[in-house]
């Protein structure tokens, strides 16, 4: 009965699904910033014309947040639409850390899709943990330079992305060129291991060639060209898809290294634009975005792919504190804050999708979205349904992709930092449950010290904010408005306690 209701479904006049469920593409940038991407940011000193090509060919986001200022929540977050907070994980991984933060038994974005009959791919940085045995079979599951020389790499590691919803995986377990260890992993092992430690005298070196620890790195492996490994990987994907099973749809990740510091653009991209290293490393990411669209355009793709391009959280606070001095470049623009901070500088991030004949070109929307919707969306377009135990803060947006919503989609939407530091949204309230960014240190960081905003409330425990009337988050309204922070607080209590945010789905009628 329910694969009948299905069929059903995808044949009814007038759905908004296709006969043939769509293609999904989805690109995540690393630390690209709101200001980074010329049709966000006029004054962008970085050109990236495909994805203002994007722009203008689907919907732009003006209110999209990550579900992390910091890259492993956010990517556990898009990977089961759940806010990693509910974990009481704190931080992030950097090397042969793990276990996979991503249990076993739960349902994943791949996983689901996989089940509603998508060949399913990651090509790119995972950053979700995994688990690397030594000699003797001992899980590592710790981070640094010792634990990256005990891994056995002739076993498997029993948690990678292959184990947890995608059919094919290539990338690497971490930041491709930030982290401990530097190697490629194909499938659940790294066919060519690391031999010697990284020679930081051999990198570029410049304002933004900082944040590249001392791990041990394998023969081949060129930090500077990591990112064209990565679109290689899923432009012959693409390829032997339509070749070998053009009918079946696919679930493409692409998740880039670009542009997390260090910035390396590859050698292709040194000097191409007048901004710097860093400003070649946007355009990197803009090349790799264009040389994607062009491939689902010679295989006549385009036509039933959805593509979400979006980024894991806010810049970097080194890039930005550099593309301004340096280029008069603002990767945070308009907002305060940065990666790391629950100001929306370190959450609020470019977001654009395109779905030709479903979509309407050159469209904007204010609607309030988080990365998690990806889950609950896919759900919708595919017909799939998602048990109460999974996508617990994941909403359908299928109605705004269609310009179809006329109410806002989501009442509330969380926030959180790699400290788990907490904030709620409502329309246009923001409150958030700490003082301070709830991130980088503003009083202790001498770099910092120059943005620190005079403290309007200091003796409030919170913040609240009216983002209509102050996008800057400058004026602390926390005593003026009582009845609002008891509102937002006991809502966000709610949410901790009951362990999500998005409402239960009602019981299906159709029976298996």
């Amino acid at each position: 009965m329910r694969f009948l209701a299905l069929v059903l479904l995808f044949l009814a006049p007038g759905s908004a699904l296709a006969e043939q469920p769509p293609n999904i593409l989805f690109i995540l940038a690393d630390d690209l910033g709101y200001g980074d991407v010329g049709c966000y940011n006029p004054e962008s000193k970085a050109p990236t014309p495909n994805l203002d090509r994007l722009a203008r060919e689907g919907l732009l986001f003006t209110d999209a947040h990550s579900p992390s200022t910091v890259c492993t929540p956010t990517r556990y977050s898009i990977m089961t639409g759940r806010m990693a907070f509910r974990l009481n994980y704190r931080g992030v991984f950097t090397g042969a850390g793990g276990p996979c933060l991503i249990e076993k038994e739960r349902l994943t974005l791949p996983g689901m899709l996989r089940e509603q009959g998508y060949t399913t791919a990651l090509f790119g940085k995972w950053h979700i943990g995994m688990t690397f045995f030594d000699k003797e079979g001992q899980a590592i599951n710790k981070n640094g330079l010792d634990a990256v020389k005990r891994v056995d790499y002739t076993r498997a590691v029993p948690d990678a992305p292959i184990h947890r919803g995608f059919d094919h995986f290539f990338g690497t377990v971490c930041c491709p060129t930030t982290d401990w260890l530097y190697a490629y992993m194909d499938g659940d092992r790294i066919p060519v291991p690391p031999t010697k430690q990284v020679d930081k005298s051999t990198l570029p070196t410049h304002e933004w060639s900082f944040d590249c620890r001392p791990g041990l790195i394998a023969p081949g492996f060129d930090p500077e060209e990591v990112d064209i490994v990565f679109l290689e990987k899923s432009l012959q994907f693409l390829d032997n898809h339509a070749k070998k099973i053009p009918k079946k749809p696919f679930f493409l990740f692409h998740s880039l290294q670009a542009v997390h510091l260090p910035s390396f653009p590859g050698h292709e991209f040194q000097g191409k634009t007048d901004a710097g290293p860093h400003g070649d490393f946007i355009f990197e990411f803009d090349y790799v975005v264009g040389k994607l669209l062009k491939k689902l355009d010679e295989l006549g793709l385009s036509e039933n792919t959805l593509v979400i391009v979006s980024s894991d959280n806010g810049p970097e606070v080194g890039t930005v504190l550099n593309m301004r001095e340096k280029h008069d470049h603002d990767g945070a623009r308009p907002w305060r804050g940065m990666k790391r901070d629950n100001w929306e500088g370190g959450h609020r991030v470019p977001m654009v999708a395109r779905w030709p004949g479903r979509i309407k070109p050159g469209t904007k929307t204010g609607q309030t979205t988080c990365l998690t919707d990806l889950m609950a969306t896919c759900a919708a377009i595919t017909g799939a349904r998602l048990p109460n135990d999974a996508a617990e803060d994941s909403f359908n947006i299928l109605p705004v992709l269609l310009g179809e919503a006329r109410n806002p989609v989501r009442d509330f939407t969380l926030h959180q930092t790699m400290s788990l530091a907490l904030a709620i949204r409502k329309g246009e309230w923001k409150y958030l449950d700490h003082k301070g960014s709830g991130g980088n240190n503003y009083a202790r960081n001498k770099n910092l010290k120059v943005l620190v905003l005079p403290e309007k409330a200091p003796n409030a425990p919170g913040q609240l904010y009216n983002l209509a009337k102050d996008p800057g988050e400058k004026n602390n309204l926390y005593h003026q408005h009582p009845e609002i922070v008891k509102e937002l607080k006991a809502k966000l209590e709610e949410f901790k306690t009951s362990g999500r945010s998005a409402p239960i789905a009602p019981p299906s009628d159709n029976t298996e």
